[in-house]
């Protein structure tokens, strides 16, 4: 351990370590580029690409994000933002759960949809988006619908759940299977210029007190529709809340409802009524 630890340190620049070097570090003591930025880490060595988390997120914080495992329940306009932003700041394990294909009608929003990639499994896209953004990121690509049935082994061994489903009766499947879990969900939702969010922490039913008079298949952006600004928007609040969660920090909106309305510029953060 010690001559990978020197390794290292013969090759920081201005006290930093270089992509090229943490490569040159795998390839020459046979690691993955995970385990070595875990072995930085746990040395107060410092990933070059992380420099501009360092202000707002120390060394033992980047170290337990690229600790923690994170599911992310659909892969299209919430999710593709969430994805990568996870993989940006560096959570190390990513579980991406989507069962459909690109279609034109995603082009005007999901970032990882292309002409080129219509017809394409969109946890397959967000797999090698994932490989070239940062490549030290493990992601787990499941091209199935997330069911009671197979839920358990989805979410097995996960810190927090993203939610960025677009139907009602599997979210609240999906807020069920973490309850039982006891695993945090982070709730996202969006319609035209609105959105909203929640962070459903185990015992709390957040999500069956949002949807208790709404259990239609679909949501209301059936109707509004969905533009390309509003799912990158909900989406990074939810990232900046599972950061929260796996880091133990800042002011969660365990109990709340946050509501985002675009179109005047307003953002409301409202209690939830107890049952």
């Amino acid at each position: 351990m010690q001559e990978i630890i020197s390794f290292l340190a013969d090759q920081l620049l201005d006290g930093l370590l270089p992509f090229k070097a943490q490569a040159e570090t795998a390839d020459h003591f046979s690691l993955s580029l995970s385990e070595v930025e875990a072995i930085a880490l746990s040395n107060g060595i410092l990933p070059a690409r992380y420099q501009r988390n360092r202000k707002l997120i120390s060394i033992d914080q980047q170290l337990a994000l690229l600790q923690s495992r994170v599911a992310v329940l659909g892969c299209g306009g919430l999710g593709g933002y969430i994805i990568e932003e996870l993989a940006r700041l560096g959570v190390g394990q990513i579980v991406a759960v989507d069962p459909d294909v690109f279609e034109e009608h995603n082009l005007n929003r999901q970032l990882f949809s292309t002409p080129d990639l219509l017809g394409e499994k969109k946890v397959v896209a967000a797999a090698r988006r994932v490989a070239e953004v940062n490549p030290a990121i493990t992601i787990q690509p499941i091209a199935e619908s997330f069911k009671e049935g197979n839920g358990p082994e989805i979410l097995q061994g996960v810190n927090v759940a993203a939610d960025a489903l677009d139907a009602v009766p599997v979210r609240l499947t999906l807020a069920s299977v973490c309850d039982h879990l006891k695993i945090p969900l982070v709730h996202g939702a969006i319609a035209g210029w609105f959105g909203h969010l929640a962070t459903q922490f185990p015992g709390d039913k957040t999500l069956e007190r949002i949807y208790a008079l709404k259990r239609a298949p679909q949501g209301i952006e059936t109707a509004l529709g969905n533009p390309s600004f509003t799912p990158a928007v909900v989406a990074s609040m939810q990232v900046a809340e599972i950061v929260k969660i796996i880091l133990k920090t800042g002011d969660s909106l365990r109990n709340q409802y946050l509501a985002i309305d675009l179109y005047h510029m307003e953002v409301n953060t409202l209690p939830l009524a107890e049952d």
